[in-house]
């Protein structure tokens, strides 16, 4: 997300102290070996490109996999598979960072509210699993399963964006209530994600 004095943008981290500035650069998720192997070996859900099928039900959709933008040895990977309306909403997500070699882990869970707007989505999800494998002077990061994390998706073509409920926080650490995000403040590397906007009709107001 924001830079560190090392210039390494973080998902997971906005650093403020020396130690989370130096630190802090860690936790975002992803690792473009590691990652990818996290994700065919955690059972992430599968990437499917953003014009590859259009979807055609009436309901709201996300669903798309990629790396974010980041400097060499960060590595960064979100991937959504969500459908359904509001609190109605089911699906995946799975989200992993790693730092080097030796810093990182995953995080994966179960879709529990979407809303879109035109090419923007907003969808939480609870965390049902989750590994991190620490390293000296590297942040810590606890216990995620259980806890509630918002994403927000800006399907525009080949510059598609995201963001994450811990944007200022800097670690996802805090719940945040149903389809709550941040600004899609992330850049893509690679990969494309899928927005499909639908609204129930309202009702007209009474008199």
């Amino acid at each position: 997300m924001l830079r560190t004095r090392a210039r390494v943008r973080h998902p997971f981290l906005v650093a403020a102290t020396a130690l989370t500035l130096g630190a802090a650069t860690a936790l975002t998720l992803g690792t473009t070996d590691a990652a990818t192997a996290a994700e065919s070996a955690v059972g992430a859900p599968a990437a499917t490109g953003t014009h590859a099928a259009r979807h055609t039900a009436d309901e709201p959709l996300l669903k798309g996999s990629a790396k974010l933008k980041r400097q060499p040895g960060d590595n960064v990977h979100f991937t959504f598979d969500a459908h359904g309306f509001a609190d109605k909403a089911r699906g995946t997500f799975y989200a992993s960072h790693h730092i080097g070699k030796q810093w990182g882990g995953y995080f994966k869970g179960r879709i529990d509210c979407l809303v879109t707007g035109g090419p923007v989505a907003v969808a939480t999800g609870i965390v049902t699993e989750s590994h991190f494998q620490g390293a000296p002077g590297m942040p810590e990061i606890g216990e995620l399963k259980g806890k509630r994390f918002g994403f927000t998706v800006l399907d525009d073509g080949k510059k598609d964006r995201l963001g994450y409920s811990w944007a200022i926080d800097g670690l996802p650490k805090n719940s945040v209530g149903k389809c709550l995000g941040s600004a899609p403040i992330e850049t893509l590397e690679k990969g494309d994600y899928t927005v499909h906007h639908w609204m129930p009709p309202r009702e007209p107001a009474k008199h």
